[in-house]
């Protein structure tokens, strides 16, 4: 399951979307779309939009496969939603190191001390 950290970093129909993907599954953008538009209505075309902003993010995969009319992509997750969480994770605590260098480091230090 994805963490509840990284799916409020996300916009309504991106998380929702995220979380229709399965680890270790490939699916098609109308697979997608069904299953997420079980819980709010989303139009095709959005859930596409929102796949190509997660890939943009770095969250989804995607390959190409051929069919009847030509070529459609399929999603898949790019990590496990464990993998997503340390990444995410490692991100911030790299930006906050980087803004605020030592002060950072210490404010850690003094937090896991106090054992919070």
């Amino acid at each position: 399951m994805i963490s509840k950290g990284i799916l409020e970093n996300l916009s309504p129909m991106e998380a929702e979307v995220l979380t229709v993907l399965l680890p270790d599954r490939k699916m098609k953008v109308k697979e997608i779309h069904a299953a997420a538009s079980k819980k709010q209505k989303m139009l095709l075309t959005s859930v596409a939009v929102m796949l190509d902003r997660l890939h943009g993010k770095g969250l989804v995969g995607r390959g190409m496969e051929t069919c009847r009319g030509g070529t459609r992509y399929i999603y898949f997750l790019k990590m496990s939603p464990k993998q997503m969480e340390e990444d995410y994770l490692k991100k911030n605590v790299d930006t906050l190191i980087s803004k605020f260098g030592d002060n950072a480091v210490a404010y850690f230090h003094k937090r896991f001390a106090e054992g919070k």
